[in-house]
């Protein structure tokens, strides 16, 4: 088989298999996987690896996201002035 073709079987069992669980994986596995075939035709290779840090950046992210969206800003100061 082909070493593109088994690169894009590789990448479209990663994005579709684990659904939403594996974020960022199939944007790591693409990019991981051309990385790895023109480095020497470890295109397989290069997608797991790719994959499992694309799903790491995205677990990053959303956890920044999450810290962000849990702070909330300090309250108004109440008037003090009458009319």
């Amino acid at each position: 088989m082909n070493t593109k073709c088994k690169l894009a079987v590789v990448s479209a069992a990663l994005m579709f298999a684990a659904g939403s669980a594996s974020a960022g994986c199939g944007k790591g596995a693409v990019a991981g996987g051309v990385a790895g075939h023109v480095a020497g035709k470890h295109g397989v290779a290069g997608a797991a690896i790719g994959c499992a840090i694309g799903h790491h950046s995205a677990k990053k992210k959303q956890a920044a996201a999450n810290a962000a969206a849990s702070t909330t800003p300090p309250a108004a100061a109440p008037a003090t002035g009458t009319k």
